[in-house]
């Protein structure tokens, strides 16, 4: 009796040193895959804004490390061009709409990508601490062309094109207006919600392990992707705000803790019933009413 007590407690050491070593195994492999977009495993564009009858060139920049990012200019009739971004791992696709929509009241678009997305270079996703050099290289482009009034330059983004657009817009004063729609607040306030989304993984204890693996693979710490703090600095510039009360993909405060930190002039466009970045299809019309008529203020009537 004495040894079976004494092989008892062994093996259930060994089988829980089995488990843990499973799960460091699991969020470690987790956390590689939320960071990384390889070639093969990307999504690439299925449809041109030649789908949706609208002149465009195909375009590419090189950001200041090298990495070549695959773009879409859609020319303006009206000198003000909107810099368009896309998701996290998703195409210069998803802005189509908002492109054709913009055409239709006059403005051009830029449909960007940024790095380890679509068909630009570079594997590793870093949240905006290598991308907003991207997002500079993008506006750089801007400013050689003739058809383009450098004063009439505004930004558009989708959830992460969202914080994207944000962070991109405070370090640059001469993007004269903000549309973001479903940006998270900041990675430390979504963490929890999007690695649920995101992996099928319960928040506890599978969170804080994936935020560990990816902290030391890419070098930066969660508190440093915090939104709230980019988007005091656009003002006195405007900002747009949209967020859905019923958003799985991110914390569905994000947008009321984006409108709190943002200074004036500002908007919050919150509908309880609204998933992730679903305005522009469940609300289409008002949706394309309320975008244009902000930057219609902001760029054309200064």
């Amino acid at each position: 009796m004495k040894r079976s007590s004494k092989i008892i407690p062994g093996v259930v050491a060994g089988v829980l040193v089995i488990a843990l070593a499973g799960v460091l195994n699991l969020t470690r492999n987790e956390a590689h895959r939320l960071i990384t977009a390889p070639v093969e495993t990307r999504k690439l564009p299925e449809e041109t804004p030649a789908d949706y009858n609208l002149p465009f060139e195909e375009v590419t920049v090189t950001s200041p490390d090298g990495i070549e990012l695959a773009g879409w200019f859609v020319p303006s009739r009206n000198g003000a061009v909107i810099m368009m971004q896309h998701g996290y791992k998703s195409t210069r696709k998803e802005l189509l709409n908002e492109a054709a929509m913009m055409y239709r009241h006059g403005y051009g678009s830029l449909l960007t990508s940024v790095r380890a997305h679509d068909q630009s270079g570079g594997e590793m996703i870093t949240f905006g601490m290598h991308e907003v050099d991207d997002m500079a290289a993008w506006y750089q482009y801007l400013l050689t062309r003739g058809d383009v009034n450098p004063q009439r330059i505004g930004i558009l983004g989708n959830s992460y094109g969202g914080m994207l657009a944000i962070q991109y817009a405070a370090q640059n004063e001469n993007i004269k207006a903000v549309v973001a729609n479903s940006a998270f607040s900041s990675l430390n306030d979504t963490v929890s919600t999007s690695v649920e989304y995101f992996t099928d993984l319960p928040a506890f204890p599978f969170a804080p392990l994936i935020v560990f693996w990816a902290e030391r693979e890419t070098g930066f710490k969660t508190e440093d992707i915090d939104t709230t703090k980019w988007i005091a600095q656009i003002s006195p510039r405007p900002v747009f705000l949209m967020q859905g009360g019923a958003d799985v993909v991110i914390s569905a405060d994000s947008g009321q803790r984006l409108y709190d930190a943002a200074g004036e002039p500002k908007e919050l466009w919150f509908d309880p019933e609204l998933g992730h970045v679903q305005f522009d299809t469940e609300r289409a019309e008002e949706y394309e009413r309320r975008v244009a008529e902000f930057f219609d203020r902001y760029l054309l009537d200064q």
